[in-house]
């Protein structure tokens, strides 16, 4: 699946222009990671984009990304992509043993925290953004304080990268969309 289809489904589902920016953020990672890991872009990048396709159906925790997973497989995309969208979300306690659905899990939140501190930046471009700056304000429990560090921490715990070359691999490749997502 093309970026170009999986945006026109989520552009079916969602009307959060925010929202929409997460999703390109989570997919930018996504392809960024599969280059890394030498798999296909194409199918990292609609997990991403396509994992939050329900959210704003079903914002309750309990539900969230059980359509999402419906969506992406009437659209025809792998099981493990359709897994890898249900198991991103914690409250469905799917182990995540494959290396799609860890990644998916590792940069999904991670991509909110780097927005964040691209927002309280006087220039508010992700250009000026370092990783430093990110870990400094990951620190401080009360800034973007509905963002998990302990998941965050354990996203890339299970991946199995160093976190601070974690925050490297999503910052770059946030910066590489920074018109898109309006940062």
């Amino acid at each position: 699946m093309t970026h170009d289809e999986a945006l026109a489904i989520v552009r079916e589902h969602i009307n959060n222009e925010n929202l929409v920016k997460h999703m390109l953020g989570v997919e930018a990672a996504m392809r960024a990671y599969a280059r890394h890991f030498g798999e296909d872009e194409d199918k990292w990048g609609a997990a991403g984009l396509l994992h939050d396709a329900d959210y704003e159906e079903t914002p309750d925790m309990e539900n969230h990304s059980l359509r999402s997973a419906e969506i992406a497989a009437e659209a025809g995309l792998a099981e493990d992509v359709v897994y890898a969208i249900r198991a991103h979300n914690d409250a469905h306690d799917l182990p995540r043993e494959d290396r799609l659905s860890k990644t998916l899990f590792a940069v999904d939140e991670l991509v909110g925290l780097i927005v964040a501190v691209a927002l309280v930046r006087p220039s508010k471009k992700i250009a000026d953004v370092k990783v430093k700056s990110v870990t400094k304000k990951m620190k401080d429990k009360s800034f973007a304080a509905a963002i998990d560090r302990d998941e965050l921490v354990r996203g890339a715990d299970e991946l199995g990268v160093d976190f601070r070359e974690h925050v490297g691999v999503v910052l770059d490749a946030m910066k590489g969309i920074s018109d898109d997502l309006g940062l």
